[in-house]
C-alpha cells in the first residue's frame, strides 16, 4: 500500500509530462542562472518575467500564440535593456525598472481593456504545469539543448565577459554581442518555462539554485553543472511533493529550492560564504 502511494502519480501521464518540463525548466534555469547571480543581475529574471507578461497580454488580446508575442517582446526587452546598460548612462536595475515594468503596465492595461483574456493569461502570471503539452516539453528541450550548446561552444568570452568586460572588449571579445546572446538565452528561458513556474516566481529559480551552487564551489567551470543539477533536482522533488501535499506545484518547487539554500547555508557556515567572494574560474 505505502509503495503503492509513493508511485501513485507516476501512473498519471500529465504527471509525468509536468514532471519531465519542470526538471528541464529547472537545470535551464540553474545554468542561466551562474551568470545572472555572478553579474550581480538578481532582478533580471523579475524583470524580464515582467516584459514577457506584457508581450502574453498582447498575444491573448490578439488571439495569437502567446509564444509569438511573449517571445518577440521578451528578447527584444532583453536586448534593449543590455543595450541602456551598456551606455552606463544609467546602472543595469534601473534599466531593468524602466523598461520591465512598462512592459508590464502595458500587460496590466490590455487586460483591464480586453477583459476576456485575463483566464489566457492567469498560467502565465501563476505556472500551471500540470496543464503542461507536448509542445511545451518540446520547446523547454529546445531551449535547453540551444542555450547549452551556446553557452559551452562560447565558454570562455562567457567567462571573460562575466568577470572582466573592460579587458574582454579589449582583447577581441565581442561583449556587447555575448551579453546580447545571455539576454536571448534568458528571455528565451522565461517564455517556455512561464506554464511550468509562472511568472512571478521565475526569478527564484533562476537565483536560488545559482547561489546554492555558488557556497558549495569557488570554481566557475563546476558551478555550470552543480546549479542545473539543483535546480533539476529541487524542481523535480518539488513536482512529486506537490502532488502528495495538493500544493501548488510552482510554489512548492520554489520553497524546496530555499530549503536548500537555508541548508547549504547552515551546513557550510562561513568556508562557504568566503566561496562568494573568491570564484575561480576552473
Amino acid at each position: 500500500m505505502i509503495a503503492a502511494g509513493i508511485f501513485e502519480p507516476f501512473g498519471y501521464q500529465f504527471f509525468n509530462n509536468g514532471l519531465i518540463v519542470a526538471t528541464l525548466a529547472g537545470a535551464l534555469c540553474g545554468l542561466l542562472g551562474v551568470f545572472v547571480v555572478l553579474r550581480g543581475m538578481s532582478y533580471i529574471g523579475h524583470g524580464l518575467s515582467h516584459a514577457v507578461f506584457g508581450g502574453a497580454a498582447a498575444s491573448a488580446v490578439m488571439q495569437l500564440n502567446y509564444f509569438v508575442g511573449a517571445g518577440i517582446w521578451g528578447v527584444a526587452s532583453g536586448v534593449i535593456i543590455g543595450r541602456i546598460a551598456r551606455r552606463k548612462l544609467i546602472g543595469a536595475d534601473a534599466a531593468i525598472g524602466v523598461v520591465t515594468t512598462a512592459s508590464f503596465a502595458l500587460g496590466l492595461a490590455l487586460l483591464n481593456r480586453y477583459g476576456q483574456a485575463k483566464k489566457s493569461i492567469e498560467a502565465v502570471l501563476f505556472g500551471s504545469v500540470l496543464g503542461v503539452e507536448t509542445v511545451d516539453i518540446i520547446a523547454v528541450s529546445a531551449v535547453s539543448v540551444l542555450t547549452a550548446v551556446i553557452i559551452f561552444a562560447l565558454y570562455r568570452h562567457f567567462l571573460f565577459a562575466t568577470f572582466d568586460p573592460e579587458v574582454a572588449q579589449t582583447s577581441g571579445v565581442r561583449v556587447a554581442l555575448i551579453e546580447a546572446l545571455l539576454m536571448a538565452m534568458l528571455s528565451l528561458t522565461i517564455l517556455v518555462t512561464m506554464r511550468v513556474i509562472g511568472t512571478l516566481l521565475i526569478s527564484a529559480l533562476l537565483v536560488i539554485p545559482a547561489s546554492v551552487a555558488r557556497m558549495t564551489t569557488n570554481s566557475f567551470a563546476r558551478m555550470l553543472w552543480v546549479s542545473p543539477l539543483i535546480g533539476a533536482v529541487s524542481a523535480s522533488l518539488g513536482m512529486y511533493l506537490s502532488y502528495h501535499l495538493d500544493t501548488s506545484a510552482s510554489a512548492t518547487i520554489i520553497l524546496v529550492g530555499t530549503t536548500m539554500f537555508i541548508v547549504v547555508y547552515a551546513f557550510t557556515g562561513l568556508r562557504g560564504r568566503s566561496r562568494i567572494a573568491h570564484l575561480h574560474h576552473v
